[in-house]
């Protein structure tokens, strides 16, 4: 928790610092690619960079942090760390790497705010970002010891042994280890990280979740062409859809991620959207496999059946379950899913057993209206695990 003499600086002045943190954020990260160029080249995502998102998600996750420990001083915020640590660990990074951020961070922040920042002021926000990062070193540590790897030495490189197109824009690739050794263990749920070398040298990382459960020789994971619609079209997505071929070797991370399916008997609530539906196949395809009688509520949206990535294979699973049902939302069913509802999708007049948990994955707002509609029928809020692809956006919006 905070110190006294910081908790009254830190109440007095987050006021100013959240309203600059876009500020601040953005020239911090001006700053740290110009003294690391390697950084962004290598391991940022320029995508998100180009369009700012990753300087919000940055900015809100300082100041939802530093909320937190003014408003619950006696709580850890865990599920706001675990997401991070998570894709941290899924990233490589190290602990060194929070040296090189606390200097052009703190650099940035006395340039936007000038006098403003006393040292006073100074020494108080130097706690609230170590008391983040060590908190972050920590888990990420514990995740790198429970992976069987060094820090940050998270990369194996795994052959291509199959390809298929699931939809126009989205293709399943199975890897097997090149080594010829064993796949690592994963969670039902849970994601790789894809290192791929683009035609201007630069090795740049996406996230990918495994969608197929763990038991067999290989992974698969399933990756969507992100469409630009107006902003530069996603990089990784669009080379493996033009270059990736059964034979060619990725260099892959560990499996990391932390909606992870609990192994308990209770009801349960998977609700995805979109290319969402990965982790959830895993779900699925491991409740099956283990003979699970739990009882399970599928939910799906999608733009239209041809675009719903794994749709035999989906329904299939939910099938093979003894007690699930599935309910499937398309914006334009046509006529090929007539056990379809037209639009979005809405959990508000389901019949949802009591004491369930619910994972979702998919477009922020999906998420944060079926998280929503939960809420105010009861569920918990702690009962309710989500998965954001990209930068985590939601960080201090729920």
């Amino acid at each position: 928790m905070l110190s006294e003499q910081s908790v009254p600086v830190v109440r007095a002045t987050l006021p100013a610092v959240g309203a600059a943190m876009g500020d601040i954020t953005t020239l911090f990260y001006r700053k740290l690619f110009d003294a690391h160029p390697e950084l962004l080249r290598d391991l940022f995502n320029r995508g998100n960079q180009a369009s700012g998102e990753q300087q919000r998600a940055l900015a809100g996750s300082i100041a939802a942090f530093a909320g937190m420990l003014l408003e619950r001083p006696d709580a850890r915020p865990d599920a706001l760390l675990s997401r991070i640590a998570h894709k941290h660990a899924s990233l490589g990074i190290t602990s060194e790497q929070y040296k090189i951020v606390h200097r052009h961070l703190f650099a940035a922040i006395a340039e936007v705010l000038g006098d403003a920042v006393t040292p006073e002021v100074a020494a108080a926000w130097d706690e609230v970002y170590w008391l983040m990062a060590n908190a972050l070193v920590a888990v990420e540590t514990r995740l790198y010891q429970e992976a069987g790897v060094a820090e940050g030495e998270v990369w194996r490189s795994m052959e291509i042994t199959g390809r298929r197109e699931e939809t126009p824009d989205a293709v399943s690739l199975v890897l097997r280890p090149a080594d010829g050794g064993p796949t690592r263990p994963f969670l039902p749920g849970q994601y790789v990280s894809v290192r791929s070398s683009l035609p201007d040298g630069s090795r740049q990382i996406r996230q990918y979740s495994l969608s197929a459960a763990l038991g067999r020789t290989d992974w698969r994971i399933t990756v969507k062409r992100v469409q630009g619609d107006g902003r530069p079209e996603g990089e990784v997505s669009s080379w493996l859809h033009a270059h990736a071929r059964p034979g060619d070797v990725l260099t892959v991370s560990a499996p990391f991620g932390d909606l992870a399916l609990a192994e308990d008997d209770g009801p349960l609530l998977l609700a995805s959207a979109g290319i969402g539906v990965t982790p959830v196949l895993a779900m699925l395809d491991h409740l099956a496999a283990t003979g699970s009688t739990r009882p399970v509520t599928v939910v799906h949206a999608d733009r239209s059946p041809a675009g719903h990535a794994h749709r035999q294979e989906h329904l299939d699973l939910v099938r093979a379950l003894p007690d699930a049902r599935l309910h499937l939302w398309y914006e334009e069913p046509g006529d090929a899913a007539p056990e379809a509802a037209a639009g979005r999708a809405d959990v508000t007049d389901l019949e949802l057993p009591p004491g369930l948990t619910a994972y979702l994955c998919g477009p922020v707002p999906f998420m944060r209206a079926v998280r929503g509609d939960l809420l105010r029928r009861g569920v918990p809020a702690e009962a309710v695990h989500y998965e954001v692809f990209g930068p985590d956006l939601w960080l201090g919006q729920q």
